[in-house]
């Protein structure tokens, strides 16, 4: 399976349609059923004690899966996020880049189902793993 979308295609489509996070989320790899994003760690992710927050690390998990999604079925707004279960699993570093990895493992006609790994730059060990769920729109 090739994708519909390149990286290119997809930071262009990120920037154009969420002009808001503009900057927030890079591409590092793309293949047909995977991707690899990161996203600086900046003083507004962080929550008191030093470490980055939850909505951040929830927010790198969703724009990862929605872009292996678009990159697979091509520029389409509209998919949205139906269900997410994320587990937050150890402490990230504040200061450092978060790099998610994320696997497309089912692609329907209606739903589109993501696995993603939340790591710390120079951690080894996941931070967070996420399970995601996608409605795709019809046509």
């Amino acid at each position: 399976m090739t994708v519909k979308m390149t990286a290119d295609d997809l930071q262009g489509f990120l920037a154009e349609t969420f002009p808001q996070v503009q900057g927030d989320f890079v591409i590092a790899a793309l293949a047909a059923q995977s991707i690899t994003v990161q996203m600086p760690v900046a003083d507004r992710h962080l929550r008191p004690g030093g470490t980055v927050s939850g909505p951040a690390m929830f927010a790198l998990a969703d724009v990862t899966a929605y872009l292996i999604i678009l990159a697979n079925i091509g520029p389409k707004a509209l998919a949205v996020t139906t269900n997410c279960s994320i587990d937050f699993m150890r402490k990230p570093a504040a200061g450092q880049m978060l790099i998610c990895e994320a696997r497309l493992l089912k692609l329907g006609r209606a739903l589109a189902v993501v696995d993603a790994l939340i790591y710390s730059a120079g951690q080894a060990a996941p931070v967070a793993r996420a399970s995601l769920t996608y409605a795709i729109p019809p046509g």
